[in-house]
């Protein structure tokens, strides 16, 4: 990836702001956030090794910390006070009076976090500071080998988003991770959560003004994921349409479903 992605990502949500009104406020928020990230990937590119490297998904964390920068955590957060709904913003004024020690443990234990943890406004910041750093480290890594985990196979996080792209007469199917965005290929027929492949077990929810976005959603195990179908809309961004779509976070909810990892909403 490169920064032309983040470019991507910002106007797709600008343009999604007039499709989708409902979801004006979080995608302005995100448009706030987004350059931010852009740069820190960018200083990256700039100042860091450009050369493929080589390390597990257990030297992950490590390798992460190793390449976080002081300096961009202050304007971060000065991003995130300013334009974040209230619960972020009062977040980001607590985090700003805490010293190196505290916010660097804090990244150290990020990994740990349950799911209920990311909805936490903490969770949220440190997820979306982490990202940048994350994305160029997957960018710099080795080629994947051919396999269909259920964790992201580079960092072990879980996915956020499904992926369907036009293959043949159909379309196949891959996951995207909610931390380095490293996309994987998955089966189509089979819950990234639980394992489960009796098709009559896995539910498909989707709406005719979102008719591009759907839920995957698991009788076994209750969990669902959104998954984006580009061979309907070739010019969605993952990752943002995913965010926008908040009246199919809805519809789970109120059908009992869970989502094992939330998106920038907290959703």
């Amino acid at each position: 990836m490169s920064c032309s992605e983040w470019d991507r990502r910002i106007r797709r949500a600008s343009e999604l702001k007039s499709l989708y009104p409902y979801a004006s406020e979080i995608l302005t928020f995100y448009g706030h956030i987004a350059p931010i990230q852009r740069e820190i990937y960018r200083t990256l590119e700039a100042e860091c090794f450009s050369q493929t490297v080589s390390f597990g998904p257990a030297e992950w964390s490590k390798q992460l910390t190793a390449f976080l920068s002081l300096p961009q955590w202050g304007p971060f957060l000065d991003a995130i006070e300013v334009h974040a709904p209230a619960p972020l913003s009062a977040c980001a004024r607590q985090l700003r009076g805490e010293d190196e020690a505290a916010w660097r443990q804090r990244i150290a234990d990020f990994s740990s976090l349950d799911p209920d943890g990311f909805k936490a406004p903490q969770g949220l910041i440190l997820w979306m500071f982490l990202q940048p750093f994350a994305e160029y480290l997957a960018d710099h890594a080795e080629a994947l080998p051919y396999e269909t985990p259920s964790v992201c196979p580079r960092c072990r996080s879980k996915p956020l988003v499904g992926v369907l792209r036009p293959e043949g007469a159909g379309a196949k199917r891959s996951l995207v991770c909610s931390l380095c965005a490293t996309e994987w290929n998955y089966r189509r027929i089979l819950c990234p959560h639980c394992g489960e492949e009796d098709f009559h077990k896995l539910v498909i929810y989707s709406a005719r003004a979102i008719a591009h976005v759907r839920v995957e959603a698991c009788e076994t195990c209750r969990a669902y994921i959104k998954t984006v179908d580009l061979s309907k809309d070739g010019r969605a961004v993952p990752i943002i349409d995913e965010l926008a779509t908040i009246p199919l976070n809805l519809w789970a909810a109120e059908h009992g479903y869970r989502k094992p990892r939330v998106n920038l909403l907290g959703l």
